[in-house]
């Protein structure tokens, strides 16, 4: 309902705005009455927040954009604000218009009623330090870091991180196991006590991700390649360690490449000496031998070589030489196009690449595993499916008891290459799987003894958290909190019923999980739904984590694009920002504090900020249209 129009002999021009104001007002009080049951099972202290969420969902649930528009016009609140306090939003606009039309502005409360505002806008702040901890001392948002395996045994990294700025580590569940999450804990507690800084802990338990299975074995391929310059002139030779024992000395660790090679043939093998081979592409090769030590040996080679375990080494009038040995294996990949098939089986067998002919066309499709029998039971032909965070998209043209054929749709690139251990979406297919997998069951007792806060992936229902919350209760651990992944369409419409039951916990954040929450809804839609997700939690004043992308081409490469930098700094409407591994994780962590240090002054949540700006004093100072 909006304002109706009044005539021209009207002697109050505020009547139907505040009677569309009086009835929106009844409306979301209303709304969050008729749900009281449902407020009634929280804890006293979560009550207010739970209310006020519901408020808010019912505010939501009209077009408020043409009263928006009339209060503007009088210059009054939009309630453009009303996340935080419905109800005081509400009152403070109708006790203003009650002054304006010289009503008794008492029928909406007196004066008071703007310190309202602080009861239930203080919230959030509170449940955010209850999560996270406090604030560091120049920032509101606080940073989250995903461990790697190896910090394990790099006490360093987590001093440097936590110098640098990191507020929180978060530990992956799907990788590494209980004694290497328990030393980076221990790492992460010395480098608390060194800096004197707390550092809280997250730990990710996996969920019900959909991944592809294994493929079929490969042959070992291994590249050997020259430095050279932007100019293509060479820098420096590669440097190749050949060996019987890989395991002794430190050369590995030092060369370009290390290889296995026959103990008698080492033997025999001086300096100077040259090598004669023919690598996997029957390209002419010869390395110099430049040290031999105690052992194996030192060998420079100027040209790119691709190495198989069949490789054979000669020396100066040697005919067989040794062979290779021991060279990494690796897993076959499916190459995929737009308009091919794909199957998916059900069956543990490794999956296949495609036969594809000279010409290009596809003779076999290739095939993928995913032993999960839920999924062949509940999606259906014509049901979305999508791979690798949405890099490959197809339709599902038929299903089997135990497999799906899919008809590729879409690639990022002209030929995308589908590899074992990535994850599948299927947005259209309810899937009935349940939030916590045997690994997480198994793995719970250590993380909740361990952990400050338990990541819950793929969080579709509240009774996801139900079961979480009673999980723990069995275990007797009752005071640690949990943070809800939203990463799926279903977990992203049932927001403010997993909400309601996360309030159960004693401290509970959200996470929007961007990757997969973009390929499930679409990466046209991520700048709406992570907005309404902020929207909604800070109406229930619980605190949101901003993943997923975070700066990853600084992370991974050592540089950030411009949209990067500015993705980062939309991140401080969110309470806490997460950064995921890489080479070049501590320059993140720096870049990001010093970006949410400067954004903090300028907007908070939805409201922009006036600090002075410097642009302003200047045309102050010289006047704005001085004369060049």
């Amino acid at each position: 309902m909006t304002a109706g129009h009044k005539g021209e002999h009207s002697k109050d021009p505020f009547e139907g705005l505040i009677k569309a104001l009086e009835f929106v007002r009844a409306e979301v009080d209303s709304y969050a009455e008729s749900r009281s049951t449902l407020v009634a099972e929280l804890p006293e202290e979560r009550q207010d927040s739970a209310r006020n969420l519901l408020r808010y969902m019912a505010l939501r649930n009209r077009d408020l954009r043409p009263l928006q528009e009339q209060l503007a016009h009088i210059g009054l609140s939009s309630i453009g604000r009303a996340e935080s306090n419905v109800l005081a939003t509400l009152d403070s606009v109708l006790h203003n218009l009650y002054v304006l039309s010289g009503r008794d502005a008492t029928a909406a409360g007196d004066s008071s009623i703007y310190r309202s505002f602080d009861l239930l806008t203080a919230r959030l702040e509170q449940n955010t330090i209850r999560l996270l901890g406090d604030p560091p001392k120049n920032r509101r948002a606080r940073i989250m870091v995903t461990m790697p395996e190896s910090a394990a045994n790099d006490y360093m990294m987590l001093h440097r991180l936590v110098e640098g700025g990191m507020d929180c580590i978060r530990i992956n569940c799907a990788h590494g196991g209980p004694d290497n999450w328990e030393q980076i804990i221990r790492q992460k507690r010395y480098a608390e006590r060194v800096m004197g800084r707390s550092c809280k802990v997250l730990m990710d338990l996996r969920g019900p991700k959909i991944r592809t299975g294994p493929m079929e074995a490969a042959a070992a391929v291994f590249k050997v390649k020259a430095v050279k310059d932007e100019y293509g002139k060479l820098v420096r030779p590669a440097r190749i360690w050949l060996t019987n024992d890989p395991g002794q000395g430190n050369e590995c660790g030092s060369a370009d490449a290390c290889l296995k090679v026959s103990r008698d043939w080492l033997a025999s093998c001086s300096v100077h000496d040259k090598i004669r081979l023919k690598d996997a592409r029957g390209a002419k090769r010869r390395w110099r031998i430049i040290e031999v030590g105690r052992h194996g040996c030192w060998v420079e080679s100027v040209k790119t070589t691709y190495l198989q375990d069949d490789t054979r080494l000669n020396l100066a009038g040697e005919d067989d030489g040794t062979a290779l040995e021991g060279l990494p294996e690796r897993q076959s990949v499916i190459r995929v196009r737009s308009g091919d098939k794909l199957k998916v089986t059900c069956s543990k067998r490794p999956g296949r690449p495609s036969l594809i002919d000279r010409d290009g066309v596809q003779l076999r499709p290739g095939r993928v595993s995913l032993p999960i029998p839920a999924v062949y039971r509940d999606a259906q032909p014509g049901d979305s499916i999508s791979f690798d965070d949405g890099r490959i998209a197809g339709i599902i043209e038929k299903c089997a008891k135990d497999r799906l054929q899919v008809r590729i749709t879409h690639t990022r690139k002209p030929e995308e290459k589908l590899q074992a251990d990535k994850g599948i979406n299927l947005p259209d297919t309810q899937l009935d799987l349940p939030a916590l997998s045997a690994e997480d069951i198994a793995d719970l007792e250590f993380v909740a003894a361990n952990a400050d806060m338990i990541g819950l992936s793929f969080t579709n229902t509240p009774d996801d958290v139900r079961e979480l919350r009673q999980r723990l209760l069995e275990l007797g651990f009752d005071d640690v909190g949990v943070v809800v992944k939203i990463e799926t369409k279903r977990g992203f419409n049932n927001l403010p019923g997993i909400l309601l039951e996360a309030l159960k916990f004693p401290a509970c954040g959200v996470m929007i999980a961007r990757g997969d929450l973009a390929a499930e809804c679409g990466f046209e839609r991520m700048a709406e739904l992570q907005e309404e997700i902020l929207w909604i939690c800070e109406s229930a004043h619980v605190p949101v984590v901003w993943a997923t992308q975070v700066l990853e081409g600084l992370t991974k490469r050592g540089h950030a694009s411009r949209a990067e930098i500015t993705d980062a700094a939309m991140g401080q409407s969110a309470e806490c920002v997460m950064l995921n591994k890489g080479p070049y994780i501590l320059e993140a962590v720096r870049t990001l504090n010093d970006i949410l240090q400067r954004m903090q002054d300028h907007q908070t949540k939805k409201r922009s900020m006036l600090r002075k700006l410097g642009l302003a004093a200047d045309c102050a100072t010289t006047g704005p249209f001085s004369t060049y």
